[in-house]
């Protein structure tokens, strides 16, 4: 560590990026031995939702408590350092709980909702777990309509219908036969995944799974 690094941890020091307390000499990746430990991880038939169009969607947490908290601060906080720290739980549960895949891409932002935020999310995600799996990231999708955000549209029915259409897959993207591991930050009804899925599928990809930080419990 560099003379900046510790001057840096000295005025910031590093948090927990899930239950934000300081963190000692003996925790790594980010996180705490204790969330390490207790976050709501899935399990057995959780980790994997069905979805349609997709083939699996797999997702390390339930999105509540700390998680919800952490990725809340992520998305709309501005701290985007936490996409190395879910990075290594989602590249290892979409290893062992979904099929193979050649690809990785992500769920795009509109460019208005890009402007606005400053970044996209689910692409810092995307390209921390293709760094961690060794495997190509590219920009398969684009938004091309700007809807209403689907947390506060309603039930999947009214998600489904809002986001119908909104993405397509530029000329240049060239995905078919392709396997597709779309990487997106949080999992509600899935509407938005299962569209992006069917727009790749419609445009020629063999087959389309899907990962996420965390997802909501049924």
């Amino acid at each position: 560590m560099g003379v900046w690094d510790k001057l840096l941890d000295l005025l910031f020091p590093p948090r927990c990026a899930f239950c934000h307390a300081l963190l000692g000499p003996e925790d790594s990746g980010g996180m705490c031995k204790k969330c390490e430990k207790d976050l709501p991880y899935t399990s057995g038939s959780d980790i994997n939702q069905k979805i349609q169009f997709l083939s699996g969607c797999a997702a390390p947490l339930y999105y509540e408590g700390d998680v919800r908290e952490s990725l809340l601060r992520y998305k709309f906080g501005q701290c985007t350092g936490y996409a190395g720290v879910y990075a290594p739980l989602v590249a290892k549960c979409a290893a062992e709980n979904l099929g193979g895949f050649d690809v990785i891409s992500w769920v795009p932002l509109s460019r208005m909702r890009l402007r606005k935020r400053g970044y996209d999310q689910a692409f810092l995600l995307a390209a921390a777990v293709g760094k961690a799996l060794d495997m190509p990231v590219r920009p398969l999708l684009v938004k091309t309509r700007n809807v209403r955000p689907q947390s506060g549209t309603g039930g999947a029915e009214k998600r489904r219908a809002n986001i119908s259409g909104a993405y397509s897959v530029p000329a240049s993207a060239a995905v078919s036969g392709l396997r597709v591991l779309l990487i997106d930050d949080i999992v509600t009804t899935g509407s938005t995944l299962s569209e992006c899925a069917r727009t790749l599928l419609t445009a020629g990809a063999e087959s389309v799974c899907a990962a996420a930080a965390a997802r909501h419990r049924d």
